[in-house]
């Protein structure tokens, strides 16, 4: 069926049929967006899905940074830019979905008022609630204050050098200078020393005394200067996880979320947004309470919107990590996730199970280490505890320990027996948090806790299994008769929440930004979302898990490639071929290894890079490989290479084994950059480079053709697909920043004006126009026929041996779907054809025998029968709606 019969209607609902994610920033602005907008309608996209675009730090290239609620960033053109894009939107049928952050602000440097507020009055600040900051530390030097680790020195070496100086600016005219942050003096000290001759160069730290003044002045302030190091064992404000330039903001005050949420509330009100993407939405003390609440809110405002606007209920999806059997909370009344699970899912399937006892057995074999992934998790979470979140441990620790002190059977339990209880339990959580505020929890909370607390108790002495009890009674139990009130229960929540806001960074910081780049047996599966311990999922299993999508979320996005994400979309299909070659994947890599072992430095702490970093290298240099690339052109190998030392240097520090953030290596990580340099060199090891690019190779058509598949399914089973930007042609992108470099639009807007027959882009696959072209079918049938897509059935069908196939059904309409989810026979450099698939057939219902079919590839016509033959395609996969 040919595009122009299937063309995009114009939009109809607040809800989407497929999302674009586009990242703005400074150097791409909404106006830069306008011209795109007639290419994403012909794609065949309902909304465009937008990144934070509220003020934002300077420079900031995400937006995740916010620094204020009640504007659209000025970079990126402000509202009247926001007007001409959302014109040209619904000029174009298509609607605008906001992603925005409600948990945290940026907070590191001057550029957040409210913050600068707080520094400037404490807690007598208006502002002073709407972060999450313990002015009653026990600490002496805290207490009253807010801690602010952001000097890159300790205090008394910064102030010894001068570094920090007096200025007349900021909200109460004078602040402290140290580069380009300000720290504002409180008001009664600044106008004392702006208003008296010469005090202000009385504080000059250019002599002793000025320095001594200075200090004195600094004692006096609502903060506490301090080097950045300290945040790990002091600090008394929540962050995002241990970034301590995004403080935590109390959403659920209503008094900051209305200052938070009133301007977004009217950009919905006035038809110039139709949904929200809520970011972290686990860091929030009650997600479930804030999610009907911004739902609620939006409702009430939405008869307010104007004709022209798409109409519907208010659209909602919440960036949450589901762990294996973890359910999204209907009580939420959200419209699901922003697609992770999915993520995982399409991932897993993808995967050979055959291929995991062999690839653990290499993995294990090359870095010498009987970890398995669940071994690595645990080892992460317990550096994180002690090296990045021990205030908050303490903190959490401190909130359990006033209610124990309330409580008779209890007062005996000391702070140090309640950290470590905690401790364990944190380090057990299989998910990232439970949502207990009041009554009984659920079910599957409970589920979570009792596991959780199982291996924490065997891991713990008899002693604390009382304490341990007791623990679990606060963090869940809420029976009528045991109702505690007044201020033990405000204590008993505030144990709660501290709980649950410190399970979810340690998880995120331990598993995503930690143990991910330390277990590499196939990094195709260490993704956002995903768990490398669980290597592949059955057709069944993906069948029901789809199904269920359908029943209880059919409007949930679906991705496989974010802003966030590790690896692109067919970088990770190209590993995830090798799982289906796992003897030639040993034998190259041993290869690899041995050949380039004259390339690895000996450094006094060990080999540089050691051989888990060097395996992971390697399949991230066979993975991204760019289609075509010889290795003999030296300038391309030279961007290419600019680009894996990003993702190697990234790697290097989040792994926090031989370099991190805090103090990298730079010995270590030089070793590193040079061994990469050195194997992709044919001047310095001809054979191994020559190597490196024929088994590169052997993976992009094998990778291509489970890239198709993925494809099509993210495109045809229950819930809204999510395209990431450029991600139409061949996403071969490394972490971020990598995927978040410009896209060439015009290329991919002349390859789908382009008519070129199936056979030719078949022919031709390495330009990616394949891959456009399949989602740009697939995109308009879901326009034709949005019922079928978003409420019909998924009925699995009993596909042959490596092929997943189904059917979905919506009244009298019909489409069926069969994929490739194991290689097909073929060329090893070339895509094969559907002829690939030999004399396999599938069978049909037989309510469905009588059936006639067109090809959605092809066009043609597919005669009724009982049985489709998967050999009559076009390309080696089958997609055909009942005509």
């Amino acid at each position: 069926m040919s595009l122009a019969r299937l063309a995009a209607a114009p939009v109809a609902e607040t809800r989407p049929r497929a999302t674009y994610r586009l990242q703005f920033h400074a150097g791409f602005t909404l106006d830069d967006a306008v011209p795109l907008v007639p290419y994403l309608a012909r794609l065949g996209v309902s909304h465009l899905y937008a990144s934070p675009l509220l003020p934002a730090a300077p420079g900031s290239t995400h937006g995740y940074d916010n620094t204020g609620h009640d504007a659209i960033n000025p970079a990126l053109g402000g509202e009247p830019a926001l007007r001409r894009l959302v014109a040209a939107l619904r000029q174009h049928g298509l609607g605008l979905l906001l992603d925005i952050v409600p948990n945290h602000m940026g907070v590191d440097g001057p550029h957040n008022p409210y913050w600068q507020d707080v520094f400037a009055k404490g807690r007598d600040s208006q502002y002073a609630d709407f972060f999450d900051i313990d002015w009653d530390s026990p600490d002496p030097l805290l207490n009253g204050k807010i801690l602010a680790p952001f000097l890159g020195r300790p205090y008394g070496e910064a102030l010894a050098e001068g570094e920090l100086s007096l200025v007349a600016e900021g909200p109460t005219g004078l602040s402290v200078a140290y580069f380009d942050n300000r720290f504002p003096v409180r008001q009664g000290d600044a106008d004392h020393i702006l208003g008296e001759r010469g005090a202000l160069e009385a504080h000059d730290p250019k002599s002793l005394t000025g320095t001594a003044r200075l200090h004195g002045l600094l004692e006096r302030q609502h903060y506490r200067l301090a080097w950045w190091r300290t945040a790990t064992d002091e600090i008394n404000w929540r962050r995002f996880f241990d970034v301590t330039g995004l403080a935590g903001l109390r959403a659920e005050d209503p008094k900051v979320f209305d200052a938070s949420h009133a301007f977004l509330l009217r950009l919905y009100a006035e038809g110039l947004i139709d949904g929200l993407r809520i970011d972290h939405v686990d860091g929030l003390a009650d997600p479930a309470g804030y999610c009907r609440k911004l739902r609620r809110r939006m409702a009430a405002v939405a008869h307010h919107r104007p004709a022209g606007a798409p109409a519907g209920e208010p659209y909602v999806v919440v960036e949450k990590i589901l762990a294996a059997g973890e359910a999204m909370p209907a009580r939420w009344t959200t419209d699901g996730t922003t697609g992770y699970d999915f993520m995982d899912q399409v991932g897993a399937l993808l995967h050979d199970p055959a291929g995991e006892a062999p690839l653990s057995a290499l993995w294990r074999e090359v870095t010498g280490s009987e970890r398995d992934f669940h071994a690595e998790e645990l080892a992460a979470r317990k550096q994180i505890l002690r090296d990045n979140l021990a205030a908050e441990l303490d903190a959490a620790a401190r909130a359990l320990h006033r209610l124990a002190r309330g409580h008779l059977r209890s007062r005996d339990f000391s702070f140090n027996a309640l950290r470590r209880v905690l401790a364990q339990l944190l380090l057990h959580m299989p998910v990232y948090r439970v949502y207990v505020r009041t009554g009984e929890p659920s079910q599957q909370d409970q589920r979570i806790l009792a596991e959780a607390a199982g291996a924490a108790r065997a891991q713990l002495h008899p002693t604390d299994h009382a304490v341990l009890s007791h623990l679990l009674f606060w963090l869940a139990e809420d029976r009528p008769r045991n109702h505690p009130a007044g201020a033990a229960r405000r204590d008993l929540l505030a144990a709660r929440q501290r709980f649950q806001q410190l399970s979810s960074p340690t998880a995120a910081k331990s598993v995503e930004d930690t143990a991910f780049y330390r277990y590499g047996r196939l990094l195709s599966r260490n993704e956002v979302g995903s768990n490398p311990g669980l290597f592949s999922l059955s057709p069944d299993g993906f069948h029901q898990l789809s199904a269920a999508r359908g029943q209880d979320f059919p409007d949930a996005l679906l991705a496989t490639a974010t802003h966030d994400h590790k690896r692109g979309e067919d970088l990770r299909m190209r590993l995830a071929a090798l799982s289906e070659m796992p003897d030639d994947w040993a034998a190259a890599l041993r290869g690899f290894l041995a050949a380039s072992q004259p390339l690895v430095q000996q450094l006094p702490d060990g080999p540089a890079p050691q051989p888990a970093d060097a395996a992971m290298l390697f399949q991230m240099i066979l993975a991204s490989w760019p289609v075509g690339l010889d290795v003999a052109d030296r300038a391309a190998v030279e961007a290419w290479t600019e680009r894996l030392q990003g993702w190697q240097q990234k790697a290097i520090r989040e792994a926090k084994r031989r370099s991190g953030w805090a103090m990298p290596d730079e010995a270590y990580e030089g070793a590193a950059q040079d061994f990469l340099r050195a194997v992709l060199d044919p001047a310095r090891h001809p054979e191994l480079a020559r190597g490196l690019q024929d088994f590169a190779a052997r993976l992009a058509a094998p990778g291509a053709l489970k890239s198709l598949a993925q494809t099509t399914l993210r495109l045809t089973v229950p819930g809204a697909p999510d395209l990431y930007q450029g991600t139409e042609f061949w996403d071969l992108s490394l972490v971020d920043p990598d995927n978040r470099r410009p896209v060439d639009y015009d290329a991919r807007r002349a390859a789908l004006e382009a008519a070129r027959s199936p056979e030719d882009l078949l022919a031709g696959w390495q330009d990616g126009a394949i891959k456009q072209r399949l989602i740009a079918t697939l995109l308009a049938a879901r326009a034709a026929h949005p019922a079928l897509f978003r409420d019909g059935s998924h009925e699995p069908l009993q596909a042959p041996a490596g092929t997943l196939a189904f059917l979905r059904r919506h009244g009298g309409q019909a489409l069926l779907v069969a994929v490739p989810i194991r290689g097909l026979p073929g060329g090893a450099t070339t895509l094969p054809g559907a002829a690939a698939w030999g004399e396999a057939s599938l069978p049909l219902p037989t309510d469905l025998a009588a059936t006639a079919w067109r090809d959605l590839v092809s066009g043609e016509a597919v005669a009724a029968g009982p049985a489709l033959r998967l050999a009559e395609g076009a390309w080696p996969l089958r997609i055909l709606l009942a005509s």
